[in-house]
This record gives structure tokens, C-alpha cells and sequence, in this order.
């Protein structure tokens, strides 16, 4: 973080970027910074909802200044242009000053699809990895349990039997 690097996690749906964003968090609020965890939607509608210039000021000022921001679930949604421009400003406001980690289950060459003009998510793109440390995930990890007896609610409502054990398994 003293660097200002910023991370990106691309992968397809279910592989585990918003658990290692979570991990990251984790670390640097052990290590003493500053964290906001949020996704992307959370971010706009709260960037959206100001109800005037200088109150949509005041928070970009504030996600500006957050030691290190994560931005969860990008690509999952469209943004129109209030939203992108919102999103384009949060990014700005930071470049080259804090980090910022972003998920996505988009390729960055499929950004365009998700933002209303395509000089807009080349923008975009340009602040963001400029300072980064790109990941792209294509398979993961999950923590599963050995199968126990009885019906759903049994299942969970006990403690694992004897014998039981969580195990990683590779997701491909």
C-alpha cells in the first residue's frame, strides 16, 4: 500500500476473487490501514444518492481518501453514463495516491460491453492498471465438507460427525 499498487482479480463467477479481496482487506487492517470493502453497485447507488453537488463532492472526497478501497463484483452490472462517470471520478480521485483493488468476472477487453462508450472504459482502464498487479484466476479453490447423513436441516444444524474432515478441492 505504501506504493500505491493497485490489485485487480479477473476471473469467471465462483472461483474465489471476492475471498482473496476479503483476505487482502483482512491483512492490511492487521497491518493498520485504512479499508472500505464494498461492491460496485453499493459504491453508485451511495455515490448516486447525494442529493447535491457538494454533497457528491464530500464523498468522492471521502472514498478518495480511504487508505485502501476494494471494489467488489465489477462487470456484473452495466453502468450508464451517471454511473461510469461516477465510477471513472472514484478512480481519478485515487490515481497514483492510494491503492484500490477491483474484481471483475470481465476480461478487460470486455469492459466496453459494461460501460456506455468504449473511450470511457479505456479511460478507466488505463488509471486502474497502470500501477497494478493484474491476477487473472482461472481455476480456484473451495473448502468443502465430507457428506453427512439426514435431511438438509440435520445436516447443518449439528456439528460434523466423528470423522468428518474439510478438504481443499480444485475448482477447473
Amino acid at each position: 500500500m505504501e506504493s500505491t499498487r493497485n490489485v485487480v482479480l479477473v476471473a469467471p463467477q465462483g472461483l474465489g476473487k471476492t475471498m482473496i479481496a476479503q483476505n487482502i482487506t483482512h491483512q492490511a487492517i492487521l497491518n493498520g490501514h485504512g479499508v472500505l470493502f464494498l461492491s460496485a453497485a453499493q459504491l453508485l447507488l451511495d455515490l448516486a444518492g447525494q442529493e447535491s453537488a457538494r454533497a457528491l463532492d464530500r464523498r468522492l472526497k471521502y472514498f478518495a481518501k480511504v487508505g485502501l478501497l476494494v471494489i467488489d463484483e465489477i462487470g456484473f452490472l452495466a453502468f450508464d453514463n451517471r454511473n461510469a462517470d461516477l465510477l471513472f471520478q472514484v478512480v481519478s480521485r485515487r490515481y497514483e495516491k492510494k491503492s484500490l483493488v477491483l474484481t471483475t468476472n470481465l476480461a478487460f477487453r470486455d469492459w466496453p460491453t459494461i460501460f456506455p462508450n468504449a473511450s470511457c472504459a479505456t479511460a478507466l482502464i488505463d488509471r486502474v492498471i497502470h500501477h497494478a498487479d493484474v491476477i487473472q484466476m482461472r481455476c480456484g479453490l473451495r473448502l468443502t465438507a465430507t457428506p453427512r447423513r439426514g435431511t438438509p436441516s440435520e445436516r447443518w444444524s449439528r456439528p460434523l460427525a466423528p470423522g468428518a474432515e474439510f478438504r481443499w478441492q480444485s475448482i477447473h
